[in-house]
């Protein structure tokens, strides 16, 4: 078979004609991607296990992800484990500095025994420290609470070294012993303020010293039995009103 040349390059010069159109026709829809709508994208849906928000200049300052993508403590832009091992699916805000400064974590399942546990926690925390106000709900083995939690926080920045070291103290006397000092001497802080509905399906309002001691606490029972208690510091009860029968 004879190929005219003649034939061969008008095909040529085809083929050629339509590869610079559609170049330039890519080379239009980047020109107009870089106008005043640059940077912006519409999706329908979006499939992903983690997004990171961040700053102009790199700083992070939000984290939406799932469970195995869950990021540990992040502190001044430097991650290390979390004490749990993993805090689940969620949502971690960032300080201006990139510094954990709260977030939204969920769960829920229902276990190979039929019961159901789960829990949701929104918290704030005093900066590099730890949660200052909570609002969470947990239920466990038919057990459920939901409240809102105000703390105090040492002034000074969580000690890492101190977590660490307490994750690999085995289980004993000694762990048990420092874990009281620790408590005693505030260093995770105290609970000021409780409200809510605790596991016994009372509701109450629980008010503590500036040593986390209970000093007055409000009560309805779950039958209607209301109560307001004043306590000293050792915990006992000094003085209950209660309605007139």
């Amino acid at each position: 078979m004879k190929i005219d040349p003649t034939k061969l390059l008008m095909v040529y010069s085809a083929v050629l004609t339509a590869a610079a159109v559609g170049m330039m026709g890519n080379i239009g829809a980047v020109a107009q991607s870089s106008g005043p709508a640059a940077g912006k994208a519409t999706f329908d849906t979006i499939d992903v296990k983690r997004i990171n928000i961040r700053e102009d200049d790199g700083t992070l300052r939000l984290v939406v992800s799932n469970t195995s993508r869950a990021p540990g403590i992040i502190m001044r832009g430097k991650e290390r484990p979390h004490p749990s091992g993993n805090r689940g699916a969620g949502l971690i805000f960032y300080n201006n500095e990139g510094s954990e400064n709260g977030g939204l974590i969920f769960s829920g399942q229902r276990g190979p025994d039929g019961k159901a546990s789960g829990m949701g926690h929104l918290s704030f925390d005093q900066y590099e420290q730890d949660q200052v106000i909570q609002l969470t709900q947990n239920e466990h083995d038919g057990q459920r609470m939901a409240a809102m939690i105000v703390s105090d926080r040492p002034d000074s920045p969580l000690d890492f070294d101190l977590a660490e070291r307490l994750a690999k103290m085995a289980p004993g006397a000694e762990r048990d012993a420092l874990m009281a000092k620790l408590r005693a001497d505030g260093v995770g802080g105290r609970q000021r303020l409780y409200a809510g509905k605790s596991r016994d399906k009372s509701s109450a309002v629980a008010l503590s010293d500036g040593l986390g001691r209970p000093r007055l606490m409000l009560r309805v029972a779950h039958d209607g039995a209301a109560s307001i208690e004043f306590m000293d510091e050792k915990g006992k009860v000094v003085r209950t009103l209660s309605p007139t029968p």
